[in-house]
């Protein structure tokens, strides 16, 4: 399970490098436009440049599940095969349609009657079926992409038929969804309800599982409980319509605040100990990956580049991640420390809702700036080595330095492959072809046929055999040559 949550954490490391400039173009389009956060007319050169900016980086951060879909589908295909991500895309039309409001309130029209349940099905184009779809397309394609059918359907044999295959398992999907995702949903709300008492311990818990459930897009639904007017509460919405605590039977802001500080300075303290503790040869990788993002996040709180970036390779350092989030918010209230965000808690939402009635002792943001910079960085950098977490830049993939000066016998790639094809036994033998840097990846059926000395015979480095199904063949860094042979004879 592990493995394959890294493999997922791998596939997604495609579409998430697309949005911390996303982050960055909007983060600087409110600063020119405070309008399209704030509300009010769009008027004047820097204005218009700020929206244009805004609108932007929208455009694939409000469509962040797409990319995953096509992610995540190609990312899990054996090979890599785009015809895996037009099935995710399939998958994720089928299932977003059949589970928009408007289909489901037409189909169980007791669900119209139910805010919280038609609430779940208009948030169901989120990043969790996103993932959810593109894992769909990729199975369909690693198990039908060789299946012939008979003749008088042989136009849909092989990888046609895996897009149709996609759609058939989404439409079986989306009956099991149309009941479990609203319970689960509904099940969120009730926590939140439950939390609401607690004061600024529930506040903790809320932020906790906020971070938590953001995979999911279930977040959603904990946000609805306390940030809009769902059970009377409306932290959010009382904040920037000029409320005060006293207007309120909460300390406003008290659910917002707490995300300032972990958002702000937490996260780019966390991707330093990325940077920190990433391997020497792929540092330079992690930095363009992790510096960025934690400028979206500290710009406008735009975290999913650095969350996604690290959730499925690390899920054990997620989950401190977001109990970090939740100490935060603890602290944050019981200081005093009072903000609000019409978008998210990063430095533009604080520029702007400092000025609010609500806003108190924004000044304590250094102190605890300071304090989540730090800690993060700790907890993190001793979670990373403590427990060799692969995050990003420490992949399993990063191979040895003596492994990249390997030099095949014979520049004749095909013959190599076809050396290398036959000590493994042959291409019925052959589950999976996939390469790193310098080594060939197979997975195979039989591990009693594979012959080492035939596969050395081609003059490779060595041969490695981490279990009974996995192979390993040190190639070098022409190994991409060697993989793209090898694939050509499999098929």
């Amino acid at each position: 399970m592990m493995k394959y949550l890294q493999r997922l954490g791998k596939a997604l490391m495609l579409p998430v490098a697309c949005l911390p400039i996303c982050g960055i173009l909007m983060g600087i389009g409110y600063l020119l436009c405070p309008a399209t956060m704030q509300g009010g007319e769009i008027s004047g050169a820097a204005n218009l440049i700020g929206f244009f900016l805004v609108k932007a980086g929208g455009a694939l951060i409000d469509n962040m599940a797409i990319l995953f879909v096509i992610g995540v589908g190609v990312g899990l295909a054996q090979d890599n095969d785009g015809t895996a991500g037009l099935a995710a895309l399939a998958s994720w039309l089928m299932m977003t349609n059949l589970l928009s409001t408007g289909v489901v309130t037409t189909l169980m029209p007791s669900i119209a009657e139910n805010a919280d349940k038609t609430l779940a099905f208009d948030k169901i184009a989120n990043p969790f079926i996103g993932i959810l779809a593109g894992i769909i397309g990729a199975t369909c394609y690693n198990k039908f992409k060789s299946t012939k059918l008979p003749d008088w359907l042989s136009f849909f044999s092989g990888k046609r038929c895996v897009a149709i295959v996609a759609g058939v398992v989404s439409i079986i999907v989306s009956a099991i969804l149309l009941f479990v995702w609203p319970v689960l949903f509904g099940a969120l709300i009730a926590v939140g309800e439950a939390i609401v008492g607690l004061d600024a311990v529930g506040a903790g818990i809320y932020a906790f599982l906020n971070r938590l459930l953001i995979p999911t897009g279930l977040h959603h639904a904990l946000n609805n409980v306390f940030w809009f007017d769902t059970i009377g509460l409306g932290d959010l919405s009382h904040f920037w319509a000029g409320d005060t605590s006293a207007d309120v039977s909460w300390s406003l802001g008290m659910y917002m605040s707490g995300f300032f500080p972990c958002m702000m300075f937490g996260i780019p303290g966390a991707a330093l100990a990325m940077i920190h503790t990433a391997k020497s040869n792929k540092k330079k990788v992690a930095i363009g990956l992790v510096t960025s993002a934690a400028i979206s996040a500290f710009v406008c709180g735009v975290t999913e580049p650095f969350e996604f970036g690290f959730m499925f390779l690390a899920p054990v350092l997620y989950l401190v991640y977001a109990l970090l989030y939740g100490i935060f918010t603890f602290i944050t209230v019981l200081v005093g420390f009072r903000a609000g965000f019409s978008f998210s808690a990063g430095a533009t939402d604080l520029l702007f809702s400092a000025s609010l009635p609500a806003a108190q002792n924004t000044w304590m943001i250094i102190p605890l700036g300071i304090a989540a910079f730090v800690v993060f960085y700790v907890v993190f950098r001793f979670m990373i080595m403590k427990f060799d977490l692969k995050t990003p830049g420490r992949e399993d993939d990063d191979v040895d330095e003596a492994e990249k000066n390997v030099q095949l016998s014979n520049n004749d790639y095909t013959a190599v492959a076809a050396v290398i094809l036959e000590g493994v036994g042959g291409k019925e033998n052959v589950v999976s072809v996939d390469n790193c840097i310098t080594r060939l990846r197979l997975e195979i059926k039989d591990y009693t046929k594979v012959d080492e000395k035939v596969i050395k015979s081609a003059g490779v480095a060595g041969v490695i055999r981490p279990s009974k199904t996995a192979v390993q063949v040190v190639v070098g860094t022409k190994v991409q040559f060697v993989a793209d042979e090898f694939k050509k004879m499999c098929k």
